[in-house]
């Protein structure tokens, strides 16, 4: 791609700023003689980002960094931004105007720890100002400049909600509290959260949040019913793809998405295991897309069992949109699972056939991948309880509401436990009170008839 820029009136022609190698993936426009130029190529997942002067156009771009979009680790952060005179967003630049700054998550082995950097111009090099401390998960929001720089911040952890934090930079000054938030859910103030680790049969490790619900102890009681809920994703390497994903210390929300409601029930939960879909080189990850997707599976199952919160015969296995595909694919692929959860779900790849998700082949190009994808050409290996739900209004192009129709219709025919749920008046996501709480109830149910809910004092 090239990049042109024609000032007003517009008379004169416009002027090149850049040429790219790639695809060009957006600006951050600073000064007349900063910007950043980014440029990105999806075959490989590569990024670029370039230091270009929007006022002197004959000077030729510096590169600021080259790297892959999937090494977290290596991912150098976003530009810090503040409103100009017209309230559009540009770069912070410092006080002497000689850099400007970035924000990132600060993925590292051991989880998330977000960061501030100074950038200079002139070198390209980096100088961090904050970066995250354990016990809690810090994320750099905004900073003041001059001769007392202070940077405001988020903190919060796995029992403390988010709270805003102001503290002076280059010091030792103790942060001060601008906001209070309580816990919104006192009473499951005492789950437990742990970031796990494990390895797949082709070595490839995986990451997961184990969370145990208030005042359970595996040692005393034993195992429990397990709920794992999960959302695949691909990657062009194995090694980014064995990265961690995530920050221990993030505070225990509870949010009717996702599938930590169900610690209120006595459930052990498996959130966001990880479930790397990987293709090297000019391999196509989902060309392999079952026999990866179920060792995933394999390991988190394995995993939970050897820590003793969860037995082989009372795991369930949930998500949304390709999370529930997913949950399809893996109760018709494996029987690790006594029941599953599909939210929104497309289940025939062949209704979806110029691409879905990461896939850029249309269906005539690689059929035999699409058919092997599609859960609903094996509804008749589906052997343990699913129960689909959906909106009526879904207008997600991936996934209308006859996926789940047929899908449920195939299962139902061919002898297997399944149930349908339509909301009325829903799309993609959920918003009414009383669909939620249909879903809430439909899934509890659903986890308690399959796997026998647990007792209050812990036990069975």
């Amino acid at each position: 791609d090239a990049v042109l820029v024609q000032a007003a009136p517009f008379e004169r022609p416009p002027v090149t700023l850049a040429r790219l190698g790639s695809r060009y993936a957006g600006i951050t426009w600073g000064r007349g003689d900063v910007a950043l130029l980014d440029e990105y190529w999806w075959k490989t997942r590569q990024v670029k980002q370039w230091k270009i002067a929007p006022d002197h156009p004959e000077q030729a771009p510096a590169l600021l960094y080259a790297r892959s979009e999937d090494d977290r680790y290596g991912d150098p952060g976003e530009p810090l931004l503040q409103p100009d005179d017209s309230g559009r967003a540009r770069l912070q630049f410092t006080a002497d105007g000689k850099g400007f700054y970035r924000v990132g998550d600060g993925a590292s082995a051991e989880g998330d720890r977000p960061f501030l950097d100074r950038v200079d111009l002139e070198s390209g090099k980096s100088e961090r100002l904050f970066h995250s401390q354990a016990p809690y998960y810090e994320a750099p929001v905004a900073m003041t400049d001059g001769d007392a720089p202070r940077v405001l911040y988020s903190r919060e952890s796995n029992d403390e909600p988010s709270n805003l934090y102001a503290r002076a930079l280059g010091g030792d000054a103790a942060p001060v509290a601008l906001t209070h938030n309580a816990h919104p859910l006192p009473q499951l103030r005492g789950v437990k959260k742990e970031q796990i680790r494990y390895k797949r049969n082709d070595g490839v490790e995986l990451t997961a949040d184990l969370l145990l619900p208030p005042g359970y102890d595996p040692k005393k009681d034993g195992p429990r019913p397990l709920l794992m809920w999960a959302y695949p994703a691909e990657f062009k390497s194995a090694d980014d793809a064995s990265q961690v994903i995530g920050s221990p210390h993030r505070f225990n929300a509870i949010s009717y998405w996702g599938p930590q409601a169900f610690l209120a029930k006595g459930y052990v939960v498996l959130n966001n295991p990880t479930m790397p879909i990987v293709g090297e080189g000019d391999a196509e990850p989902n060309d392999t897309y079952v026999q990866q997707l179920v060792a995933s599976a394999q390991a988190a199952v394995d995993e939970v069992v050897r820590r003793g919160v969860a037995d082989r015969g009372r795991i369930a296995v949930g998500g949304h949109s390709y999370g529930a595909f997913m949950t399809a694919n893996l109760l018709a692929h494996t029987r690790l699972f006594k029941a599953g959860i599909a939210r929104s779900g497309a289940y025939n790849r062949t209704l979806t056939p110029f691409g879905f998700q990461a896939e850029e082949r249309n269906y005539w190009q690689a059929q035999d991948t699409y058919l092997k994808m599609s859960p609903f050409n094996y509804a008749g290996d589906i052997k343990d309880a699913i129960l689909f739900i959906h909106g009526v209004d879904d207008n997600n192009s991936g996934t209308f509401p006859m996926q789940s129709e047929r899908m449920f219709a195939a299962v139902k025919g061919l002898g297997g436990n399944a149930r349908l749920v339509m909301l009325p008046n829903e799309s993609h996501a959920y918003r009414a009170r009383e669909s939620i709480m249909t879903m809430l109830a439909e899934s509890e149910d659903w986890l308690d008839r399959w796997l026998a809910a647990p007792a209050k004092d812990g036990k069975r």
